[in-house]
């Protein structure tokens, strides 16, 4: 009987993890690190204080970039890494305790070199990335930003404006290290810490080293 029970527990936490999970597929994903990092982002993690603990769905881009390269720097949050060389993915958002604050946190492992690759085409995406203008009130301006002191290679940018008329910010974190793609965003009404936004992100890097 307690056998049955420990099977039916771990079949519904593997449920809970595949739930709040990326979307990688293909013959190149590691399985055991897929797991792995689904486990870092689902199961108890350790965020900064007032932030839920609890995993959510990942986070959606809640307008239209119709920018390439706009797009291109905010999808691996979305569960949506670059896929050349990608070994396991996984992604989830945490609700913070300020105004429409989210957390939307996405990890990639990639083989051989590809890291290094993608975070350095992901930083001059960001760098191409000048304004988010749907047209429908939605008008974000995109400033980047130093950040120093994050993994091994990092790179960041602010978007400030309005979501469908109302005060909106969006930071933008890309971090390497090692084999790994930490992106983060951070969004919230008017104005988001970035201090906070790197907190998130050494925490987020510290349980993928545990």
């Amino acid at each position: 009987m307690e056998r049955g029970l420990r099977i039916i527990a771990a079949a519904l936490l593997m449920a809970g993890l595949v739930a709040c999970g990326g979307n990688s597929a293909g013959p190149d994903i590691d399985e055991q690190a897929q797991v792995r990092l689904r486990e870092i982002l689902n199961k108890d993690p350790r965020l900064p204080e007032g932030f839920t603990a609890r995993a959510q769905q990942p986070w959606k881009t809640p307008f239209a970039a119709g920018d390439r390269d706009c797009r291109a720097v905010l999808a691996p949050a979305e569960g949506r890494a670059p896929q050349r060389a990608l070994t396991a993915q996984a992604a989830a958002s945490y609700p913070g305790n300020a105004l429409g604050e989210t957390a939307g946190v996405g990890l990639a492992r990639y083989s051989g070199e590809e890291a290094a690759w993608h975070i350095d085409d992901l930083g001059k995406a960001l760098r191409s990335c000048h304004a988010v203008d749907t047209g429908a009130g939605t008008e974000l301006r995109v400033r980047t930003r130093p950040v120093g002191g994050v993994g091994d290679e990092a790179v960041a940018a602010t978007l400030t404006g309005r979501l469908n008329g109302y005060p909106y910010a969006l930071n933008v974190l890309l971090v390497r290290e090692g084999d790994t793609l930490l992106s983060l965003v951070h969004t919230g009404m008017n104005q988001v810490d970035p201090r906070r936004t790197e907190q998130l992100a050494q925490s987020v890097l510290g349980m993928t080293r545990a």
